[in-house]
């Protein structure tokens, strides 16, 4: 049977660069990046030379940069140490926050009595900057600002620029959760005046476990994860190094083939919308998806009946694979914290599709198919 990936916000194909750039480092080349003789000298070069390359890639310095486990530790680091380091006793942020976001945001304001706002949503769910400002405008406590560049559920895009000027008008934190944009977009950390930025690789074709959190050096935090001098005394714990070597060229292949590839996935992703329309009757679609929005999403409704309730799972049982939310906590069987914000209309059935540059126009019109025939 045939299997279709329509799921790339979830993960995404190994590419078979970044494994290539990999392999040495699975096999012969070892040694510790801490150790002072030969194996771990090579291991240390390569990890300080992906540094300087995703730093080149991102517009950043070198010392911005540090490697996590991923996007989750990069944004519980980003906002723990905001409260801890930076004196922030108010955090802002969204209702359609990814959850590592939420739920560390929930932690911190019950734990440590912070102040935890969210700013109002547009009806196509992009943020009201409007209400942001009044938010910072009344603020009396050093604010954090977490806020999201893409949507991982329905692709909306944030206008991370005139974010970047109000928390600069305001003396705010901005935490940037740049997840599903990096190596998806040109980046320019600099020019955004972002202070915490974060990257999981394997959004972008290269290994899961390995990403980033960019700390601008106009701020100054203390480690979050203690136990050695790794990260320059910034995250204790033997670096991840073929993972690190596999993102930093994942992402120089992904940002050099930009042009083409987000022409050819928005292409992909305008003609599924097209042929949903034409075929399907009742369905609309969610956010803000035919004007700021990530040209790898397309979120729609279809109707709740007995036909579309088990969609997803038909869909599986037939090979195609997509997803009604966050792959982070699709094994719970609850609704979309995203679509619940944006239209809470119980007699729909939410499903994401997500796509890459693997992805073919003859696999939409397979899972169009298909769905004429389950629905």
């Amino acid at each position: 049977m045939q299997r279709i990936y329509f799921d790339n916000a979830a993960t995404t194909t190994l590419s078979k660069e970044a494994l290539d750039a990999m392999m040495p480092y699975l096999t012969e080349k070892f040694g510790n990046p801490s150790s002072i003789y030969s194996y771990g000298r090579e291991t240390r070069l390569a990890v300080e030379k992906a540094r300087k390359t995703v730093a080149g890639l991102l517009h950043a310095n070198p010392g911005e940069i540090f490697f996590t486990s991923g996007g989750t530790e990069s944004t519980n680091t980003a906002i723990t140490t905001s409260v801890r380091d930076l004196g922030c006793q108010h955090i802002i942020t969204s209702p359609i926050e990814h959850h590592a976001t939420m739920h560390v945001s929930e932690f911190v304001h019950n734990d440590r009595h912070v102040k935890l706002s969210f700013v109002k949503l547009l009806p196509d769910g992009q943020v009201d900057l409007n209400s942001l400002e009044e938010l910072l405008k009344n603020n009396k406590a050093k604010a954090l600002v977490s806020l999201m560049h893409a949507n991982n559920e329905i692709g909306n895009l944030l206008d991370i620029d005139t974010v970047g000027e109000l928390c600069k008008k305001y003396n705010a934190i901005f935490h940037c959760d740049t997840v599903q944009t990096v190596a998806h977009y040109p980046i320019d950390l600099k020019k955004a005046q972002i202070h915490f930025a974060n990257a999981a690789a394997h959004k972008f074709h290269g290994p899961k476990g390995v990403g980033l959190l960019f700390i601008s050096e106009d701020i100054k935090v203390h480690p979050y994860l203690h136990g050695g001098a790794q990260e320059r005394n910034m995250r204790g714990g033997t670096e991840n190094v073929y993972g690190i070597v596999g993102m930093a060229k994942a992402m120089e292949i992904a940002l050099s083939h930009y042009e083409e590839d987000s022409q050819y996935i928005q292409g992909l992703k305008a003609y599924m919308a097209e042929q949903l329309q034409k075929h399907i009757q009742g369905i609309h679609f969610n956010g803000d998806w035919n004007g700021r929005s990530l040209y790898t999403v397309l979120n729609v409704s279809f109707p709740k009946n007995e036909k579309t309730e088990m969609l997803l799972y038909n869909l599986d049982i037939h090979g195609i694979c997509a997803s009604g939310g966050s792959a982070c906590s699709s094994g719970a069987d609850v609704t979309s914290h995203v679509i619940t914000a944006i239209n809470p209309d119980p007699n729909q059935v939410p499903v994401r599709f997500s796509f890459s540059g693997e992805n073919t126009k003859e696999e939409i019109d397979v899972v169009i198919r298909k769905l004429k025939e389950l629905i």
